[in-house]
């Protein structure tokens, strides 16, 4: 049987797994859908057409599922899914989606979403997204796999940012980033290649070296941008991940690309590569 403390309000209709841990005062809706091995911590507050999956952790005072904070909003069964083993930390928020997006707010697997970050409407985290403390996330914003995005950083609404890329703290991030980007700044701009995570995820330096190439060609180079996409698709193009930045650049976008804001340390770039 679930263990549910009982001091915690669960409302009939609720769907909860038996291995389930509910913590005191916590609050779950009727809609709510809590998979095996979740933990909702105290005081936390689950509602709206919410599914958890496996080993999920709701830390105390997390708010999920909760309406969008979108005045066209009328009380529509927009709902937020939760991939398995996940963590939202303490005081953070995930809003369900509106029916002016998706209609779903969606985190992937082993995500962590530290304490007091904000998930807003319809937006799309992939799988193993970290979003440092303060985070705050506007509504359609699009995560690939394995971003990290640092403490304090705010993301307008729409921005993609691509897999493997990494934000730094405190950054106003209001045009997409490309994958295996490094952006920081307030406005944010590129500052060169997340060399030190490739490294980690296990790409060779084949596929760094491609990468920097296609880099310094489409951000540092000369002439036009697109006269630059068209040499970089004709010299590259069938390298895989410089194939998917290129792809990534030339998908339907809201906010526009983010553009290099200084030359790269190409000496740091050297030893990290």
């Amino acid at each position: 049987m679930p263990d549910i403390h009982p001091t915690a309000i669960v409302a009939p209709g609720a769907t909860i797994a038996e291995s389930v841990a509910i913590g005191p005062y916590a609050t779950v809706g009727a809609h709510v859908v809590l998979g095996e091995g979740v933990q909702v911590g105290a005081h936390a507050v689950l509602d709206g057409h919410t599914v958890l999956g496996e080993g999920v952790q709701i830390l105390p005072f997390a708010s999920v599922g909760l309406p969008p904070q979108d005045l066209k909003y009328r009380g529509e069964p927009t709902r937020v899914e939760i991939g398995p083993r996940t963590i939202i930390r303490e005081h953070a928020t995930v809003h369900r989606g509106s029916i002016g997006g998706e209609g779903v707010t969606r985190l992937g697997a082993e995500c962590l979403i530290m304490c007091v970050a904000h998930v807003g409407h319809d937006c799309q985290l992939a799988d193993k997204v970290i979003l440092a403390n303060n985070v705050m996330l506007g509504g359609h914003v699009n995560i690939g796999d394995n971003v990290f995005v640092g403490g304090g950083t705010a993301i307008h609404q729409s921005v993609r940012i691509g897999r493997q890329a990494v934000i730094g703290g405190m950054s106003g991030v209001e045009r997409d980033v490309i994958p295996f980007g490094s952006c920081m700044g307030n406005r944010a701009r590129l500052i060169g290649l997340n060399l030190i995570g490739l490294k980690r995820r296990g790409f060779g330096r084949e596929a760094i070296n491609a990468l920097r190439l296609a880099y310094r060609s489409l951000f540092l180079g000369r002439g036009t941008f697109d006269a630059r996409m068209s040499l970089v698709i004709q010299d590259q193009g069938e390298q895989p991940q410089v194939a998917e930045v290129l792809a990534f650049i030339e998908a339907s976008s809201r906010r526009g690309l983010m553009r290099a804001g200084r030359q790269v340390d190409e000496s740091a770039e050297a030893e990290a590569a």
